[in-house]
């Protein structure tokens, strides 16, 4: 073979790696990117749950107290806040909010034995439980998957093509300031 032929043929080779990498950068970007996605419809599908139980909650224990109308109010507002969020960051905070006004309920809830007693307050609060341990479990599998995006956006060579496809780095789900103590529930 001549010179200029091997010279081509290395040069059409090269241009091809190059190519071939573009489009397995994509297609791995845009897969870990649906990760995330789907990750957050699940997030997603567990907060709309607790968002579902909360007005039968709070309808079961308004009448009893209606001195707290201040927990009831924070709830409305929270879950207002919650329904009208648009990006992940606002559903982030709106759910956080949502957490912070439920603890608060359930530590007025241990103050009237009434309520202790009653089956259906005691049902709805262990459906809440369940809901509130799968939201955490989504939250880490969320967590997980957006470290996964992030990191793969953020390493050579895929960050050059992650930056011109227009991938961005993907928030985490992180919990409220003081969320690390939780409220003490007494029901004996």
């Amino acid at each position: 073979m001549k010179k200029g032929t091997i010279i081509l043929l290395v040069i059409l080779a090269l241009i091809a790696l190059f190519v071939f990498s573009i489009f397995g950068s994509y297609n791995s970007l845009v897969a870990l990117d649906e990760n995330v996605n789907t990750q957050w419809a699940n997030v997603e599908s567990k907060l709309q749950r607790r968002y579902d139980l909360i007005p039968n909650l709070v309808e079961s224990v308004k009448g009893a107290m209606a001195q707290e109308q201040e927990v009831f109010t924070a709830i409305a507002d929270a879950r207002s806040k919650l329904a009208g969020a648009g990006s992940t960051s606002e559903k982030v905070e709106a759910s956080n909010q949502l957490e912070g006004a439920l603890s608060r309920l359930l530590v007025v809830v241990e103050n009237y034995p009434e309520l202790k007693s009653n089956q259906n307050v005691t049902s709805l609060m262990d459906e809440l439980a369940g809901t509130e341990n799968r939201i955490s479990t989504e939250r880490d599998r969320y967590n997980a998957v957006v470290r996964d995006y992030n990191k793969a956006i953020r390493t050579f060579p895929r960050l050059i093509w992650a930056r011109i496809l227009g991938f961005e780095e993907r928030p985490y789900f992180e919990a409220t300031p003081g969320a690390e103590t939780a409220p003490e529930v007494n029901f004996d």
